[in-house]
């Protein structure tokens, strides 16, 4: 009897607790219905699911990504799904932060496979880029993602050379180079302060040769040039003291450039 009787109480419990659950359910779903529920009218509608998409995207970009991926999964070959997409792929790129950007980056590479001939590909590829190029650290710190970011940005200009991407993507690539070049001049400065002249020379040396239209160029001609002045190699300075004399006579270091070239040759300061 003990043992009917307890398997009586649970089987009670146990109806009471479905019969709270479904009303909850029910209370949610009925509270929620004006908002979340599609009518078939929507449901069949690419056009329909992606306003749906767009209606949410700012309240809650959640809910709205669902419905636009509804929008790619049912109506793949519509134009909505590709304005689906880079939805999805902006969304993420607007909320800014490291995983977003990653998530972005993902979904504009998806976007250019899925439609590589898209009028909208040459935005998604600068995209990426930016996503690379907004997060990227100072000159001082790691540049990794400042090369990604120049990588990407040349793609633009390979790939859509028409586009007003590739015009803005030129503008981008300069700051890149700017950005890396600043990097790498603060490391030569750095060994050349040091006296390690070797790793200073080589430094300077890779700026020439990798970012010639750095801002500030007549710096590094003069401290290349200095570098093998203090090093004992006074006549490898000779030409870049020259060069800063010669291209950049309004520096302020085209009078000290001078000032070494006559104590390595008398007279010949004078000349130039």
């Amino acid at each position: 009897m003990k043992r009917k009787a307890s398997f009586s109480r649970k089987k009670i419990l146990l109806t009471v607790i479905i019969i709270l659950v479904s009303a909850s359910f029910f209370f949610q779903t009925s509270c929620g219905r004006k908002e979340t529920e599609l009518t078939p009218d929507v449901a069949s509608s690419d056009e329909a699911l992606f306003k749906l998409g767009q209606k949410y995207l700012k309240k809650d970009p959640e809910k709205a990504r669902l419905y636009f991926r509804q929008v790619i999964d049912s109506f793949p070959k519509s134009f909505y799904a590709q304005r689906a997409k880079l939805a999805i792929a902006d969304s993420y790129f607007e909320k800014g932060d490291e995983g977003s950007m990653i998530l972005a980056a993902a979904e504009y590479r998806e976007f250019i496979s899925l439609y590589p001939y898209s009028p909208s590909a040459a935005y998604a590829q600068y995209r990426i880029a930016l996503t690379y190029f907004l997060k990227a650290y100072k000159p001082g710190r790691d540049q990794t993602k400042t090369w990604q970011a120049l990588a990407e940005f040349k793609k633009v200009i390979s790939l859509y050379p028409e586009s007003q991407e590739a015009k803005e993507a030129q503008q981008k690539i300069k700051e890149c180079e700017e950005r890396l070049a600043e990097h790498n001049f603060g490391i030569a400065y750095f060994y050349y302060k040091v006296y390690a002249f070797k790793a200073s020379i080589e430094r300077f040396k890779e700026i020439l040769t990798t970012f010639p239209n750095y801002s500030k160029m007549d710096q590094v001609y003069f401290y290349l040039a200095d570098s093998y002045y203090k090093w004992g190699k006074k006549e490898e300075s000779v030409p870049y003291f020259t060069k800063v004399i010669s291209d950049y006579p309004q520096s302020p270091l085209a009078k000290k450039a001078q000032q070494k070239l006559k104590e390595i040759q008398p007279g010949l300061g004078d000349k130039l």
